[in-house]
């Protein structure tokens, strides 16, 4: 077994696993990883919190450290929201992947679109890509259908913004990209 480190050790060691951490970790699991009691695992948790709240006389933490589903981790704190999605979709942008610019193109010209109709128009599971997009800001939830309880996916205004333009009716028409110039296709937006 490991040997129990010293308490500010300890405290140190949980924070840098909650650096890493993408999902809530128990008190129990935490002490196990560490080889160090409940105990000194809640209490050191206890003073995280404190030290990131500003509790010490030191600044308050633009973070903070939360319990939620059962276990612990570290969190934005609700006023810096804003800041933190505005870099995370618009100053540090990630390209999208063919499926999602696929897919994306779909919700566009016929949106608002559910996605069954996504898929079946793409023929492949769509299921990851849609959370993608919605995770990015570029699409939202419309509606949910009351008869079928289908989600209805539309754009969002910041797709526009990132592609440079006002409204979805500047989209070029799609029969002209066609190598067959498909009739009935400038019909889908």
């Amino acid at each position: 077994m490991t040997p129990e480190p010293h308490p500010l050790d300890l405290t140190r060691a949980l924070e840098a696993i909650f650096m890493v951490a993408d999902e809530p970790q128990s008190l129990v699991s935490l002490a196990t990883s560490l080889g160090a009691p409940v105990a000194a695992v809640r209490q050191a948790v206890e003073t995280l919190v404190a030290d990131y709240d500003g509790e010490s006389g030191g600044v308050r933490r633009g973070f903070e450290l939360r319990e939620v589903g059962g276990g612990w981790r570290i969190y934005v704190r609700d006023e810096f929201d804003v800041a933190v999605r505005d870099f995370v979709l618009t100053q540090n942008p990630t390209r999208l992947s063919q499926a999602a610019l696929e897919t994306l193109a779909v919700i566009a010209y016929k949106q608002p679109i559910t996605r069954g109709a996504i898929a079946s128009i793409r023929a492949v599971n769509v299921d990851s890509v849609v959370r993608t997009l919605l995770g990015r800001g570029l699409i939202t939830e419309a509606f949910t259908d009351s008869e079928t309880g289908a989600i209805h996916y539309a754009t969002t205004d910041m797709m526009l913004t990132q592609l440079g333009i006002n409204a979805i009716d500047e989209l070029p028409p799609i029969s002209p990209l066609l190598a067959d110039g498909a009739e009935g296709f400038d019909d889908l937006r």
